[in-house]
């Protein structure tokens, strides 16, 4: 048997305290002299003082964390594939499976990255770069 075919033990063999001087762990078995952490059972979290979790102020209706919802970044040149003077929407964009409805619902914002060929209608948040671009192409963006 070789040392990279022993068979890996998960668990340490539990401290046997108290068993005599020569064990290492006699006596007082690793709990110092007297007082109250050397008697009983005492919690982990026994400090002496007060809690951590109790030190700490009380933070009335905070509620859950929500998760942060941030709109799904575009990049113009993904608005290429549809055809000249089509109206881009975001049931277009669902349609097209360039964006899932789940994603639909945190919101999408178009960003000048990439080319884009095409003469299109967009009704969607769009980045000013991307804004000048779509209308120097012959566009229109149509969002308030």
């Amino acid at each position: 048997m070789k040392l990279h075919e022993l068979i890996k033990i998960a668990t340490r063999p539990k401290k046997r305290l108290g068993r005599g001087l020569g064990s290492g762990k006699g006596k007082t078995g690793g709990r110092g002299t007297k007082g109250q952490k050397a008697r009983g059972k005492m919690p982990l979290s026994f400090t002496g003082s007060l809690a951590l979790y109790k030190k700490l102020p009380l933070k009335k209706g905070k509620g859950n964390l929500k998760p942060a919802t941030k709109k799904i970044l575009l990049d113009i040149a993904k608005l290429d594939i549809f055809k000249d003077k089509t109206i881009v929407d975001l049931e277009k964009l669902i349609e097209t499976s360039i964006i899932s409805e789940k994603q639909a619902k945190r919101g999408v914002k178009i960003l000048n990255k990439g080319k884009l060929s095409r003469v299109l209608t967009v009704k969607l948040p769009v980045s000013a770069s991307a804004w000048k671009k779509i209308e120097k192409l012959g566009g229109k963006v149509e969002y308030d």
